[in-house]
């Protein structure tokens, strides 16, 4: 079903980044091509070496790489994305996002997404409870972006609670269905 489809992983800082590469190598097992764009943050915790060994390309990281993407970074890897997935969304990257702000590659990509966006944020569960993090989910999923709601259970801050990132498997599903009867790119015609 993924077969010859694009797709962005963006991946923001925390430590649930872990669970972005899991989620890479299933897009990418599903037959997907699949290039990963990291934050700053990101790299704090997964590094670039994980995305590139499991897709097989380069990751993006930085937004001015005229040798590699002369149109810019976020206008070329937008143009031939069929979708874009940010696990982990920190709460940081939902209130960027819900705002239009766009200082690094992955918010600027997002800003020129004409395809389907998908968020699984992940946090600390007092951070999740925040009225300003419910009220930049809100504002992205009326702006379009489909949110995949975390769970609860145990987080890294050593505690029980709601924030949780979604699990690899429920974010495919997702991405499935919304790609099965979208139209697919034509190679080439990216821009």
């Amino acid at each position: 079903m993924l077969q010859g489809r694009e797709i962005i992983v963006g991946v923001s800082g925390g430590i649930a980044a872990y669970k972005a590469a899991a989620l890479t190598s299933l897009l990418v097992q599903q037959g997907a091509g699949v290039t990963a764009v990291l934050t700053r943050n990101a790299k704090r915790f997964v590094g670039k070496a994980t995305f590139a060994a499991l897709t097989g390309r380069a990751v993006a990281a930085r937004s001015f790489e005229p040798s590699v993407y002369p149109l810019g970074a976020h206008i070329e890897l937008a143009a031939r994305a069929d979708l874009v997935v940010v696990a982990p969304a920190s709460a940081d990257l939902l209130a960027k996002v819900a705002g239009g702000a766009a200082d690094d590659l992955l918010t600027t990509l997002l800003l020129c997404a004409e395809c389907p966006v998908v968020m699984a944020p992940a946090m600390n569960s007092a951070m999740w409870a925040k009225p300003a993090v419910q009220r930049n989910v809100e504002q992205i999923a009326a702006d379009g972006v489909r949110v995949v709601q975390p769970g609860t259970g145990w987080l890294s801050c050593r505690q029980q609670g709601a924030g949780r990132m979604a699990e690899p498997e429920e974010i495919m599903t997702l991405i499935r269905g919304l790609l099965a009867n979208a139209p697919r790119k034509e190679p080439g015609k990216s821009f």
